[in-house]
């Protein structure tokens, strides 16, 4: 297994390579825009999967319905939309009503 799909896919150095090492079809432009948040929702969605004892063929089967998966959460809304990353979590979130800090100097 020293080509495994799992071997190339972690030499892999752009986006390009999974969907090329995996033969998902993807358009430029949204990989363009989106192009880690897909990794990392792909990570993600991997995360889930139990791969132990799998051969090298089913791995490559998983991954790939995974990619796709994960392409097409980004085919029809945007990085923003999807927050995948944790800064884009918190830009969203509520955030807590800060106390005055003022000081009143005088009273009349």
């Amino acid at each position: 297994m020293a080509d495994g799909i799992l071997l190339r896919l972690s030499k892999a150095a752009a986006a390009e390579e999974f969907f090329d090492l995996l033969g998902v079809k993807y358009e430029p432009k949204i990989v363009n825009v989106a192009r880690l948040h897909i990794l990392q929702r792909m990570g993600q969605y991997l995360a889930d999967e139990d791969l132990t004892g799998a051969t090298d063929a089913a791995v490559a089967e998983r991954c790939k319905a995974v990619l796709e998966r994960a392409y097409t959460d980004f085919v029809g809304s945007s990085p923003i939309d999807q927050r995948v990353f944790k800064v884009l979590k918190e830009a969203t979130a509520p955030q807590a009503k800060k106390a005055s800090n003022l000081v009143q100097l005088e009273t009349f």
